[in-house]
């Protein structure tokens, strides 16, 4: 056998230069940045107001709609007695009418016998003590006697369609309800604006983008200006 031949092929291809690699590197594209950016807040901000969206949208027919949808209100008028000594908290006193909160025992008497929330200001006079319950699609009161400890109240419920109207509004939701609002309003903003800027960037593509944009802004504008008086 003779003796081998070393081969003269490299094993492993030498790398290009720097400069070859940076020549063939693709240049940043701006406008593919922002589009991607764009597209991912438009579906983010869609995906958190979705639902937000079809509440107010459903909820904006039955308001507009409110004198012919037919409401049956329904009202209980529970009432109990104070134990005794519960009553001795809520004694009459020389102290001028004021806005304060119930005694915590009472509060927690009341929450419990009327299931409601009992922690807010009760309006305090000689004779009782009042306090409003409102709520989303209906209303509320108990009102306790200081010198007997009797308890009336009244409790109105107006159905779920109100309750829906009412959280439209932010009626009497709460804070947490508040909050809500104003996160939603946001979410539907940042979709809108971004929803606009992506028109603007296929516009060219699209020709009845722009009328379609006018038009929607000049109907209502019409509509105010011409025919609300």
């Amino acid at each position: 056998m003779g003796d081998a031949v070393p081969s003269t092929t490299p094993r492993f291809a030498p790398s290009p230069p720097s400069s070859v690699r940076l020549r063939g590197k693709a240049k940043p594209n701006p406008r593919a940045f922002w589009l991607k950016q764009l597209h991912t807040w438009h579906w983010v901000s869609s995906a958190i107001s979705l639902v937000g969206l079809l509440l107010f949208a459903i909820t904006g027919f039955t308001l507009n709609h409110a004198g012919s949808i037919e409401a049956k209100p329904t009202v209980e008028s529970p009432a109990a007695q104070l134990p005794p000594p519960l009553a001795r908290l809520v004694r009459p006193d020389n102290a001028p009418d004021t806005k304060k909160p119930l005694p915590a025992p009472v509060a927690a008497w009341v929450a419990d016998r009327f299931s409601v929330a009992a922690g807010g200001e009760a309006e305090w006079s000689g004779a009782d003590v009042y306090l409003p319950l409102p709520r989303p699609g209906g209303d509320g009161w108990v009102s306790i006697d200081r010198a007997s400890g009797a308890v009336t109240s009244e409790f109105t419920d107006r159905g779920w369609i109100s309750y829906l109207n009412d959280l439209h509004k932010g009626r009497n939701a709460g804070g947490a309800w508040f909050w809500f609002i104003d996160v939603f309003a946001g979410a539907c903003l940042v979709f809108a604006l971004t929803g606009l800027v992506l028109l603007q960037l296929h516009a060219r593509r699209r020709p009845s983008t722009w009328p379609l944009v006018a038009a929607g802004l000049l109907v209502p504008a019409a509509i105010a200006a011409f025919l609300i008086h």
